[in-house]
């Protein structure tokens, strides 16, 4: 049927394919772990400011107002 040398072709071919498999995998994930984190030190605090900052302005102009400015 198939030939000895053709199946340790074959064979070196699956074992090259896995390993590409296996590297393209952990790649995805670290991408993917980069993404979250990302998102977690940039976008929320970001987010958190949008809150923030009008409170603040709030407060500072309402000590401003407070002493007669």
């Amino acid at each position: 049927m198939i030939e000895p040398e053709l199946a340790a072709k074959l064979d070196e071919i699956s074992a090259k394919a896995d390993a590409a498999y296996h590297a393209a995998e952990k790649v995805r994930k670290y991408l993917f772990w980069t993404g979250v984190i990302t998102i977690a030190l940039i976008v929320l605090p970001i987010i958190g400011l949008a809150f923030a900052i009008p409170q603040l302005l709030d407060s500072y102009t309402s000590t401003l107002n407070g002493l007669g400015y």
